[in-house]
């Protein structure tokens, strides 16, 4: 399989993203470089070669209109991640959680349909392959504090208050 890449800049810094033949988000993230995203890939989906492209058309369209105020922009992005059933059952499910309302790792585990999976809620945010596209952003601890990030806690703070408007 093949696949592209893309980076655009964002107001905290540079964005990248690897789509596959489909154009669906593999990995993607606050970097300018794909060594930090290919090992996020699920084997099974990762790509025998990335080419580098200027856009990745529409979802390139929907990291800039994000960045600038859409925040519904990321939305229908089709994405595509792979692990147990329960890891892409959480992922989607992460899609759900709208910009502005964000929940607690309990919640989302709820929210899940696995209430007393809260370990298993902050592991599918940790193993998310596609930042942005699977907001994990919008999942914190109990008490409100913000937890980890994979692309540090900076980004995390700009986006929970970039969606609050």
């Amino acid at each position: 399989m093949n696949a592209l890449s893309a980076t655009t800049d964002t107001p905290i810094g540079p964005f990248t993203t690897i789509v596959d033949d489909h154009g669906s988000v593999l990995a993607s993230g606050w970097t300018g470089t794909i060594d930090d995203l290919t090992p996020l890939i699920h084997r099974s989906l990762r790509p025998t070669e990335i080419r580098p492209a200027r856009t990745l058309g529409s979802v390139t369209k929907a990291v800039d209109d994000y960045h600038r105020g859409d925040l519904t922009a990321i939305d229908d992005v089709p994405v595509a991640q792979q692990s147990g059933e329960f890891l892409v059952h959480a992922w989607k499910i992460l899609r759900t959680v709208p910009a502005g309302s964000p929940v607690t790792y309990s919640e989302f585990a709820a929210m899940s349909g696995r209430p007393a999976a809260i370990r298993g809620a902050a592991s599918a945010c940790a193993r998310n392959a596609a930042a942005l596209f699977v907001p994990c952003h919008r999942v914190f601890r109990i008490g409100g504090a913000l937890g980890g990030f994979r692309w540090g806690l900076p980004a995390k703070e700009w986006l929970l208050a970039h969606e609050q408007g």
